[in-house]
């Protein structure tokens, strides 16, 4: 079976996470890498105050992981996630191909520019405008 690149946003309990932010990280990893996954990003997002309560949690720390692995693993995070103590609430989504190098780029910090056909002729043109190397003279 192909390897699909998922999404999967947490809403973690922020007491627990602020006790031992890097043991709820690890946790997390070890659902995704146990049911066979490849994690290729794991972060922190933000932590705000919920719209409304859930299980009598006002705040939750919002974590962000992108994964690989094959569909039919899925039901299985989603299982582990729903058991996991420090998890509130999850959302996992699939990727489309043409959309997980700049998501995985801006998960990760660094700037990617996108090149549009527009941007290519503009760069044809100011180029063609321009003298490079030595002139030739009429005279010569």
């Amino acid at each position: 079976m192909s390897k699909n690149t998922y999404e999967t946003l947490l809403i973690l309990d922020s007491n627990h996470y602020a006790r031992d932010p890097g043991g709820v990280s690890k946790q997390v990893s070890d659902i995704l890498t146990e049911a066979g996954g490849e994690v290729l990003v794991n972060r922190l997002w933000m932590e705000q105050k919920l719209a409304y309560p859930i299980d009598k949690h006002q705040k939750g720390t919002y974590w962000l992981a992108y994964y690989e692995i094959e569909g039919v693993k899925i039901p299985s995070i989603d299982r582990a996630l729903h058991l996991a103590e420090p998890v509130i609430r999850h959302l996992t989504v699939k990727l489309e191909p043409r959309v997980i190098e700049p998501i995985l780029a801006n998960a990760r910090g660094e700037s990617i520019k996108m090149s549009t056909p527009t941007d290519s002729n503009t760069e044809e043109k100011a180029d063609a405008g321009k003298v490079t190397g030595q002139e030739v003279s009429a005279d010569a």
